[in-house]
């Protein structure tokens, strides 16, 4: 049930349900609601709701006199909505049609029109529903109607988010000439000042770095900012960015439109809308917690012991799909690469150890479908758009039960359907349980030939070995020369026991 809620404002606003088709003015037309009956907007009332405490009171109490949850009928109504429809400009219709974007999805739909009214907005959706374009769409609009250079800030809490985010407003916004700048760490400081010194429209940025930038770039300075977007609000607002988010919000106008989007919203939130929001609306699409409807869960319950053994017996089973692995930590994830790599899987790394430009290149192969496997800590489990990921394998459980909703977002985005399978150990129970009891739902499990799966084990023992060595040699090196020398993560010369078998000429070539 999608609901609005207008807080801490005084006169009554229109609360209107799914079905409700919204009028082309606030005060014009006539509006059409469920049941067929004409009433106009001002016959809808919703009394001014008190700021919510608690994430639970996520919908917005309902009158009596609002109409009642849409029946099927509606939603298809609404599904013939166009983005012209919500009020987008036709050059930038224009660039959603070659972007493949026919018809806008549910929270564009709820989100769009009151941001073209200028709103501040806090939208809740579950992952893969669209929420980039809900925000990029109305500021590249806004922008049309008044350019001025600064114009939006968008932060994101992972670089690689940041990236992709630029890439969409370049997408959109290529037809009118918007020029984007990241600012994000692990790229040399010097170029990104050079870019903001050419005031880009739209600034793309992690906390940390931009901070880094506003206090020490000559002349770089956001006072004529009018758009501030927090995308996975949830996560830059609570983790260790809130010193840097504070400091942001004191150097930027107070007057300014403030959207903040996630598929989890957490109450510290809460504690933001107070600081930095004015009236916001809440447009949730997605009830509390939820995971998308096509997505198959399962979870193996397996000794801890043979966790890799399993681990290679389903890529077997699975053989062919693109999966995504998620690991609790960067030194497992780049143990399970290599152990996966001995046994001739193209599997390929991703965490916060890396450096950036490897980092990219790692993302950069699996999108191009170039690796099958990719191996990620947490650090790829928000916001990443990958259309062509068939499996998410959590290989370890997540400590916080939120992080599994967003992982398990990774795949079965924008109406795909997708697979997700859960390692739950003997250690793992009460995780897995906190899990069923957030999603609401009770996993079936996996199935799995156990006598198969130890037909296993003596290979993935030996490839554990290797993989451990190689580890070792890694560690030895980086120490040895803290330059270059350890960056062969992701070469084929790097592919694991081939370089034993060849009698360690690798070396050699280095000594050179």
């Amino acid at each position: 049930m999608t609901t609005f809620q207008a807080q801490g404002f005084r006169e009554a606003t229109p609360l209107r349900s799914v079905g409700a088709k919204p009028g082309k003015a606030a005060g014009g037309r006539p509006e059409h609601a469920v049941g067929g009956t004409t009433t106009t907007l001002t016959s809808i009332r919703c009394a001014a709701a008190p700021l919510p405490e608690s994430p639970d009171s996520m919908a917005a109490p309902e009158e009596p006199g609002s109409p009642a949850e849409a029946p099927q009928p509606a939603v298809e109504e609404e599904e013939t909505k166009t983005f012209k429809d919500l009020g987008v400009t036709d050059v930038l219709c224009e660039a959603c049609d070659q972007l493949g974007w026919t018809k806008p999805t549910k929270i564009q739909v709820e989100a769009i029109p009151l941001a073209l009214q200028g709103r501040d907005i806090i939208g809740l959706a579950e992952t893969g529903s669209g929420k980039t374009g809900a925000f990029a769409l109305p500021i590249l609009n806004a922008l049309l109607e008044t350019p001025q250079r600064l114009f939006a800030l968008v932060l994101t809490p992972t670089r690689e988010l940041a990236f992709q985010i630029s890439e969409q407003f370049e997408a959109l916004g290529s037809s009118i000439g918007v020029q984007t700048a990241v600012i994000v760490g692990g790229i040399d400081s010097m170029s990104q000042s050079l870019t903001l010194a050419k005031k880009p429209h739209v600034v793309i940025a992690t906390p940390g770095r931009l901070i880094d930038h506003l206090e020490n770039t000559k002349g770089f300075n956001l006072r004529a900012l009018k758009y501030l977007v927090m995308d996975e609000a949830d996560r830059i607002l609570n983790m260790d960015f809130e010193t840097e988010v504070d400091k942001i919000l004191k150097v930027i106008p107070r007057d300014r439109k403030t959207f903040l989007f996630s598929a989890t919203m957490t109450k510290k939130v809460q504690k933001l809308q107070r600081a930095a929001l004015k009236n916001p609306v809440k447009c949730a699409v997605s009830s509390k917690y939820q995971t998308v409807e096509k997505l198959q869960q399962y979870y193996v319950f397996i000794p801890s012991k043979f966790k890799d053994t399993y681990l290679v017996y389903i890529l077997n089973e699975l053989a062919g799909n693109s999966f995504m692995i998620f690991c609790s930590t960067c030194n497992n994830t780049q143990r399970t690469a290599l152990l996966l790599r001995n046994l001739g899987f193209t599997a390929i790394p991703l965490h916060g150890q890396m450096s950036q430009s490897k980092r990219l290149g790692s993302l950069n192969k699996f999108k191009a479908k170039a690796r099958s496997i990719l191996l990620a800590t947490d650090v790829a489990s928000r916001g990443l758009d990958i259309p062509h990921v068939d499996v998410v394998v959590n290989f370890d459980i997540p400590t916080h039960s939120k992080d599994y909703i967003h992982r398990v977002g990774r795949t079965a985005r924008a109406g795909r359907s997708g697979k997700s399978i859960t390692f739950v150990t003997q250690y793992d129970v009460e995780l897995f349980q906190r899990i069923e009891h957030l999603i609401g739902k009770k996993l079936p499990v996996f199935p799995t030939q156990d006598d198969e799966v130890m037909m296993l084990t003596e290979r993935v023992t030996e490839a554990q070995r290797f993989a451990r060595m190689e580890l070792r040699e890694h560690g030895e090196k980086k120490k040895r020369t803290r330059g270059d020398a350890g960056d062969n993560d992701d070469t084929e010369g790097a592919m694991g026991v081939r370089n034993k078998v060849a009698g360690g000429k690798m070396k050699k070539r280095k000594g050179h």
